[in-house]
């Protein structure tokens, strides 16, 4: 932690909550960053960006120096990320019930020429989205760190708190999910 970053948050322990302000400018973008990749609408973003900082302000006095504050802000910022997914999971609606017309022909031309469905990469990236958003809350939460923001099985234990075990039992978990996702589509599609 840089000298600076911890004067802040002394100060802030003090009782001078406007340093948090300083914390909050230089964090805030990586923090909106990492929630839209587990909401969808901006009004979600914000409450996941919002819980973080009030978190980070009201635990900072757990805060013991050993690793950098980002990390530690980082990992408080996966796990609230997390309860948000646990939250929503239930309210959500099942994303597959209609894909767009998009959707539907890159499906048609990867099941005519797998070869060529590179071509509508656009279309790809949708349904692959929309059957991450169908995978429960952990696996979803492993699958974006792992595969979206390319974070080792190491780092994703650090920051979830998981054993590397269960992170890859996880990982390999949701990976079989999506393809049953996909075949299911596939079959309901074209049989």
């Amino acid at each position: 932690m840089d000298n600076h970053e911890s004067k802040l948050i002394a100060a802030i322990l003090r009782g001078e909550v406007e340093a948090f302000e300083v914390l909050i400018e230089r964090y805030q973008p990586r923090i909106f960053g990492n929630a839209r990749r587990y909401a969808r609408r901006t009004d979600e973003v914000e409450d996941i960006v919002q819980e973080v900082f009030i978190k980070a302000y009201q635990k900072l006095g757990t805060f013991r120096g050993e690793a950098p504050f980002e990390h530690w802000l980082m990992r408080l910022t996966t796990r609230t990320c997390y309860d948000f997914l646990r939250r929503h999971q239930k309210n959500r609606e099942h994303p597959l019930a209609e894909l767009s017309e998009d959707e539907n022909d890159w499906l048609e031309r990867f099941a005519a020429s797998p070869e060529s469905a590179h071509d509508e990469e656009d279309a790809a990236r949708q349904l692959v989205s929309k059957i991450i958003e169908s995978l429960n809350a952990e696996d979803r939460m492993v699958i974006t760190m792992q595969e979206i923001e390319e974070k080792s099985v190491k780092e994703i234990a650090q920051l979830t708190g998981w054993s590397e075990s269960k992170v890859k039992v996880r990982a390999f978990r949701a990976r079989n999910q999506m393809r049953k996702i996909l075949a299911r589509i596939a079959k309901e599609k074209f049989l």
